[in-house]
């Protein structure tokens, strides 16, 4: 009897696939993705025998028509469990069983009370279900999977951490293998091709590099201070591109260069190094389309990838037929299911919700993370409740996976081991950053770079902003909430003020950047621009003011804030005043995150004159970890990777990706197709072969996040709709009514009901 692995529409099987071709063709792909992890005998292992189940009459049975489910991926999971049957080779193959069981459905749990947990699989699963076949199919096992990686971790809990992040590049390498054969498979079969072809980073750097020496030859000779400065930092931090690989700090003041200088390192340090891939990890999506753009401006549009949607298909995380195109949009889409682009762009959440994650569309890309110069830019976002997980993520990567990490940013957070390992031995954040600072001497920059005076003012109400912007015909007002955002532009208009601008997630990503753009043109050309906005401007944005007020918050956030403030250093310091106010109103205050914040700024504020020092910068951290404590920094999530020398890895895949979210603000989606683009994906939710992922990527920019009672309140109203649902069920609320959309504030939400009441008066 034949055992196939995958059908076509032939009725008498001549061009299905054979199930043992399959099988040793993922064997062979991942065996090449595992190779540069180190970690090729295993991933080759898993490819062999990922698939056993089809040896099952029943799934046969199934490729012939049959309705009846057939669990296909338990059975290798159980054989390589068998097959390995002492430690350390034992341990290794409890991370290939859950990858095997994993790779259609995800990671599962290894032991869970809940259904659907390895261990229960198993448990419930006969080799017998099998034809005998399957045996000939199983390779000789080699003697030894544990990879030469530092195993030498200070505890438990670590090395626990170190057998997460290895389950996770295996399941990575799988499933990255099974997609692209059976993809292949099914092309040879009559489907169109997928232009998957991306040039190494190594054949990219030469027109890389020559492309950014002629940028930075086009600057010429700085004329001024912040222009040598600026060029003194991008030659310190080439220089130190020799450098041996690892975890490094860029620490450079706001508007110092850090872009091109950590842009400078990547290329000279992957050159020096042989480093795969370049990689930068952006906090917002407001402000990764700056980032890419200079990106392509230098480097070319063709090969840098800008991936920030967080909004997959959640069916299957592929895009789907309509996607098959040779086009260079196409190419890109298919390039966010693995990284495989020489330069990626993209946001923390991406990067590290898929380090943390079980799905095979967030873990698929994760092999071509390993071997990148990664720059995370503005690293003090990172988020505090997920802060020991994310930098136990960073060192591994650097430790085994042959990474070099560049944590950039004008407000270092405090993770350097020599000063955390004081305070505590084993402190959570711990870091090895001796000796690999990039800038030249920061104390000395950032005392160069003062280009603010910061002022610390009463309790103030819109009434008194509003005043103060009066006696400045550009300024920039930042506060904690859109609603104060609101209820202050509100307040502004009543006053008639001109320049007046709005800047909020109210409105949609792309309406931000046009309204940004304007911005940016009426400071250049000396037009009045009052901006009122909430966090979104700061961290990033490219925007010089003369003054700024903002709500109190945590120093990190006032320090951006100041960055929006002189930026270019044509404005005398004591002229260009950033002033820090405590709104009055009550229904203004601070969200808990921020006002948590505000109180580790109160202990330090009195003992710095300079507030944006290093010094005073590092103190701020320490007190915001030390307020924190270990529970609130994350440790819960290290818990659920346990290790014993009896027992093994016990990883609890699925429930950690469940409790890793860098969003998790309850908000819900609302769509608002105001342009062509948006009105046109719109449309192509009736055209079933277009997917929902790729519809939903098209959609990303036009999404403004609402409380879900403002969204069930639209939906009563009949404010939204979700069309085509017999296609795609809830997943899209469009927008309906127009009028709640408004051109200078956004969606206002809060009018449902209101506009509701007016049309039933006659």
């Amino acid at each position: 009897m034949e055992f196939y692995a995958h059908s076509t529409k032939a009725t008498d099987c001549c061009d299905w696939e054979l199930l043992s071709d399959h099988l040793s063709a993922v064997a062979r792909r991942a065996r090449e993705f595992g190779a540069p992890l180190k970690i090729a005998e295993a991933t080759a292992f898993c490819g062999a025998l990922h698939d056993l189940g089809k040896f099952s009459p029943a799934f046969q049975a199934r490729l012939q028509g049959a309705s009846e489910p057939v669990d296909h991926s338990t059975a290798g999971a159980k054989a390589v469990l068998g097959l390995f049957a002492h430690a350390p080779n034992q341990w290794i193959a409890w991370l290939m069983a859950q990858a095997i069981a994993g790779h259609h459905a995800g990671l599962p749990d290894r032991a869970s009370h809940e259904p659907g947990s390895l261990e229960e699989r198993l448990e419930g699963f006969a080799m017998e279900r099998l034809n005998a076949s399957w045996q000939t199919v199983v390779p000789d096992t080699p003697s030894e999977l544990m990879p030469p990686f530092d195993w030498q971790a200070p505890n438990e809990p670590q090395r626990a951490f170190r057998f997460a992040m290895l389950g996770r590049m295996l399941f990575s390498c799988l499933v990255d293998a099974d997609f692209k054969e059976t993809e292949l498979f099914y092309e040879k079969a009559g489907d169109v091709a997928k232009d998957r072809d991306w040039p190494n980073l190594a054949e990219c750097l030469p027109t890389f590099l020559d492309a950014f020496e002629k940028r930075i030859a086009a600057f010429g000779e700085p004329q001024s201070e912040i222009g040598r400065l600026r060029a003194e930092i991008l030659a310190t931090a080439r220089a130190r591109a020799e450098m041996a690989p690892g975890l490094f700090t860029l620490n450079v003041p706001t508007g110092g260069g850090k872009t091109l200088a950590s842009l400078g390192f990547a290329l000279d340090h992957a050159k020096q190094h042989g480093h795969r891939r370049i990689i930068f990890g952006i906090p917002f999506t407001s402000i990764i389309d700056q980032t890419a753009a200079i990106f392509r401006e230098i480097l070319g549009n063709d090969l840098v990838l800008e991936h920030h949607s967080a909004i997959e298909d959640e069916e299957t995380g592929q895009v789907g037929p309509a996607d098959s195109t040779r086009s260079m949009k196409g190419k890109m889409r298919f390039a966010m299911e693995d990284w495989a682009a020489p330069v990626i762009v993209t946001t923390h959440v991406q990067l590290f919700e898929s380090l943390f994650g079980a799905r095979t569309s967030r873990c698929r890309k994760l092999h071509n993370i390993a071997g990148s110069v990664i720059v995370l830019d503005e690293a003090q976002t990172l988020p505090k409740k997920l802060l020991a997980p994310t930098v136990w993520a960073i060192d591994e990567l650097c430790r085994n996976y042959g990474c070099s990490i560049v944590l950039c940013t004008a407000t270092q957070p405090a993770f350097d081991a020599r000063k955390l390992k004081a305070l505590k031995p084993d402190h959570l954040l711990a870091l090895d950053l001796d000796g690999r600072e990039l800038a030249p001497d920061p104390p000395r920059l950032h005392k160069a770079l003062e280009r603010v005076r910061l002022v610390f003012a009463r309790e103030m109400s819109d009434e008194d902003l509003v005043e103060a912007l009066k006696d400045h015909p550009q300024a920039l007002m930042i506060v904690n909430s859109r609603r104060h955002a609101l209820d202050l532009y509100r307040a502004a208009q009543m006053e008639e003020l001109d320049g007046l601008v709005h800047l909020t997630t109210r409105q949609y990503a792309a309406h931000r950047r046009n309204i940004l753009a304007d911005v940016k043109t009426r400071l250049n050309e000396g037009r009045p621009c009052r901006l009122i906005a909430t966090s979104l401007i700061e961290a990033g944005v490219d925007v010089d003011f003369p003054v700024a007020w903002r709500a109190e918050a945590g120093l990190d956030q006032i320090a951006q804030a100041a960055g929006r403030v002189n930026r270019e250093m044509r404005r005398p310091v004591d002229e260009s005043v950033v002033t820090v106010f405590r709104p009055s109103d009550p229904d203004h205050a601070p969200p808990a995150e921020i006002k948590s914040l505000i109180g580790s700024m109160e202990r330090m504020k009195d003992l710095f004159d300079n507030h944006f020092a290093p010094e005073a910068i590092e103190r701020y951290f320490h007190e915001v970890y030390w307020q924190a404590g270990e529970e609130r920094l994350g440790k819960p999530i290290l818990h659920l990777s346990k290790f014993s020398q009896s027992y093994g890895p016990d990883i609890a895949y699925r429930t950690i990706a469940e409790h890793y979210r860098m969003i998790e603000d309850g908000m819900a989606p609302v769509i608002v197709a105001r342009d062509e683009k948006a009105r046109k994906a719109v449309r192509n939710l009736e055209v079933p072969e277009i997917s929902s992922g790729r519809i939903a990527r098209e959609l990303q920019p036009y999404i403004v996040s609402v409380p879900p009672r403002a969204r069930a309140l639209l939906k009563t109203n009949e404010h939204i709709v979700f069309p085509h649902r017999e296609l795609r069920k809830k997943q899209f609320a469009i927008l309906k009514t127009d009028t709640l959309y408004e051109e200078d504030v956004g969606l206002l939400w809060e009018n449902a009901e209101y506009l509701e009441l007016e049309n039933t008066i006659t």
